[in-house]
């Protein structure tokens, strides 16, 4: 018997990491709205059938999706919540949650699924979560907040995000969140080996075999932090570590001959974020680095977009 289809509605969509994730996990997306226009090239050139809208969300409509999808999804701008700029909270300019949750009101989707820092979690963002929740159970909608490292779900970085979930009865009683397998994160090292030794460079094994851990979480996914590098001094040390230049990103795989540490190139850098290497970031070095470092990591979209999924069918058979 064939699956009912699920429809899902995505804000912020970035370069597509939660869109992917998603995709995976059985939905089908009715649009994907990002303001970046180099993002939105991203997301056609890798899915020409997507629904991709440029536009700002504080402009567009989306009243006309009004009960037409299952799951609204998005990873609402992190720099209100974020250390690195400050965490400014409702004063930041760029806090969409308000709007995000207006939306939800007007489409009155199923499902919500939006994804954050782990700096919202802090004490000092407890009333801002609570107004959050206050909303959203208003709104007929029961939230779950967690904390999650893409570590336990296949990605090679630990890389924790808060993810916010929250359904409607009769889809409440059913969610329940993934189970966390650490022990399916590869190495640096193993994920890497075949993409440093692309092009011949005959030290791959060697530096694959050093490279024996799971990554420190990307950075520079922001304008302030989003240069072609693996960001700050903290950072670059980690990355030396694992035998790795973070000083800047390489424009292709290490030639033969090479020799001192290795750089990633944007794709190595989108493979520890979880993407397959047949994911094509466009732009140039600077854009597509920044749309690889801001990304929601998509095996973990898709481990909670299935506990979601999950959740509508059973509902949806009561």
């Amino acid at each position: 018997m064939t699956k009912k289809k699920l429809w899902s509605l995505e804000i912020c969509a970035g370069g597509g990491g939660q869109a992917l994730g998603l995709e995976n996990a059985g939905f089908e997306h009715r649009v994907l709205v990002e303001w970046e226009g180099i993002a939105c090239e991203t997301l056609r050139a890798n899915r020409p059938k997507w629904d991709v809208v440029e536009a700002d969300l504080r402009e567009w409509d989306p009243s006309p999706y009004k009960g037409k999808v299952d799951l609204f999804a998005g990873g609402v701008p992190c720099p209100p919540y974020s250390v690195a700029s400050k965490q400014l909270g409702e004063d930041d300019e760029r806090n969409l949650f308000p709007r995000a949750l207006d939306m939800i009101e007007i489409v009155q989707p199923k499902a919500v699924m939006l994804e954050n820092v782990r700096g919202l979690l802090d004490p000092k963002f407890k009333t801002v979560r609570e107004g959050i929740n206050a909303r959203l159970v208003e709104m007929g909608y029961t939230p779950h907040w967690r904390l999650l490292n893409a570590s336990d779900y296949g990605v090679s970085q630990l890389r924790p995000r808060v993810l916010l979930v929250a359904l409607r009865e009769p889809y409440e009683e059913h969610f329940e969140w993934p189970e966390p397998h650490p022990d399916t994160a590869p190495s640096v090292g193993e994920l890497l080996k075949d993409q440093m030794a692309s092009v011949g460079w005959e030290g791959a094994e060697e530096w694959a075999a050093g490279a024996d851990t799971i990554a420190p979480t990307l950075v520079g996914g922001s304008k302030l932090h989003g240069g072609p590098d693996l960001g700050p001094t903290r950072a670059r040390a980690a990355w030396k570590k694992l035998g790795v230049n973070g000083g800047s990103i390489a424009p292709e795989a290490p030639q033969p001959g090479h020799e001192g540490l290795p750089r990633l190139t944007v794709k190595m850098a989108a493979m520890v974020q979880g993407f397959p290497p047949s994911w094509e970031f466009q732009g140039g070095k600077t854009q597509a680095y920044r749309q690889v470092g801001n990304a929601f990591p998509p095996p973990v979209a898709e481990a909670v977009g299935k506990k979601i999924a999950e959740a509508i069918r059973k509902g949806d058979k009561r």
